[in-house]
């Protein structure tokens, strides 16, 4: 997708210093044409099964980005009723909609029932009394999978490991057919299938089969209790290449999962998110200030942690270049931004080359959890995105305006 030519950085067929004069930085792109690949790519690896993959739409929320995917035939994964009404008002068909997340609320659930999503992935008992409570009332019945929690270690981020016990997320593996029975007996649910998520950015695939062992495990157990599902869901979290990381691909994710439920006949559910959209996204910005101090070199940019958080929240490397391949000589240096924080930085320690004030940097990767987790934080604006297809570009998201810090506030 990023290549160089003639000693110029390219994304597709697109200069990108002409995109950041036109929509100034910072500035996320997209490619189309890697998401859709992406998504395909995806779908193909499951070609075997009767499938439907759910694009995690927290990981990027932009309409285009979510119109793009429902219009290729995928399913969404949402997490709150916000979510919802996106990828309804972007086309998404409602029994394509998975609804993941521990804190539904009785309105977001009736919202979600009203509107006949295919399941709720339930992760406590407290839960599955409250969406029975609302289905009773709006006289339906709402379809549901325990989210299990199968206490494997997926071996990433701690902030992002979501499948071992002592985490918030999912029922725990011991309470799992407890959980079942105790929905066995709700006249306002129905028990469709189970659905396991581990966490994210994974980059081995032993983790996903060891928890597919153990869901595959349980559904014998059901089946031997009369409960048979219709739905496995599988959830997500297959990582990506930030820096040298070597995820494993969607088809040797199939190859280790899919034999583990030799026999089921119903279809699986697969919830990927920064698969999909991670590395169709790149985050120009813009040198404001170069500085040297205390024996370590910085280059200031006028992009930040309110634009790209992963950085300071996990540590996340991002791999950022120039837009020019020849550019000088390299030395190492800090890549920070402009809030008022310490831990504001997009890179530290990087071999680059001494650009000059109004140059700009590239960061890779960052279509995913970049724009999502984006804030106002300081009260900076909220960047432009801009989607490219083919040779042509136009406007996704358009820049916020100082108005737009204070359009929703009150003074009493």
């Amino acid at each position: 997708m990023l290549s160089y030519r003639r000693g110029q950085l390219f994304i597709e067929n697109v200069d990108p210093e002409l995109l950041c004069r036109s929509f100034g930085t910072p500035l996320f792109v997209y490619s189309k044409q890697q998401l859709l690949v992406n998504y395909q790519t995806f779908k193909a690896a499951f070609s075997g099964v009767a499938q439907l993959v759910c694009y995690a739409v927290k990981a990027n929320a932009n309409s285009s980005i979510l119109k793009t995917l429902a219009d290729a035939g995928a399913g969404a994964d949402i997490t709150s009723g916000g979510e919802l009404y996106r990828a309804l008002r972007q086309g998404f068909a409602p029994q394509k909609i998975v609804y993941a997340g521990i804190g539904k609320t009785a309105e977001e659930i009736e919202y979600a029932l009203k509107e006949n999503i295919l399941i709720f992935n339930v992760e406590s008992q407290e839960e599955l009394e409250q969406i029975d409570r609302v289905a009773g009332r709006l006289n339906k019945q709402a379809q549901i999978a325990f989210r299990i929690n199968p206490d494997v270690d997926p071996h990433t981020h701690h902030y992002i490991t979501t499948g071992k016990t002592g985490s918030k997320f999912g029922v725990p593996y011991a309470k799992a057919m407890e959980a079942y029975a105790t929905a066995r007996r709700l006249k306002n649910v129905k028990i469709a299938g189970i659905h396991c998520h581990i966490g994210s950015q994974i980059t081995e695939v032993e983790p996903f089969r060891l928890a597919a062992m153990k869901i595959s495990e349980l559904i014998k157990r059901l089946e031997a209790e009369g409960i048979r599902l219709q739905y496995v869901n599988l959830g997500g979290g297959l990582g990506i290449t930030y820096d040298k990381e070597t995820p494993p691909t969607p088809q040797s994710m199939s190859k280790a999962v899919l034999p583990v439920f030799k026999g089921f006949k119903g279809t699986f559910i697969f919830e990927p998110g920064r698969y999909i959209v991670g590395n169709t996204g790149v985050l120009f910005v813009k040198i404001v200030y170069r500085k040297k101090s205390g024996g370590k070199n910085f280059l200031i940019v006028d992009g930040g942690m309110n634009d790209l958080i992963r950085p300071t929240l996990y540590e996340a490397y991002h791999d950022i270049v120039s837009l020019k391949e020849n550019a000088g000589d390299k030395v190492k240096v800090d890549i920070v931004g402009p809030i008022c924080e310490t831990g504001d930085f997009l890179g530290k320690e990087r071999m680059l080359p001494w650009l000059a004030q109004g140059e700009y940097l590239a960061v890779k990767c960052a279509g995913a959890y970049g724009m999502a987790m984006s804030s106002q934080y300081n009260s900076r604006l909220r960047a432009a995105e801009v989607m490219i297809e083919g040779k042509e570009f136009y406007i996704i998201r358009r820049r916020e305006k100082y108005a737009d810090l204070v359009s929703n506030e009150v003074i009493a």
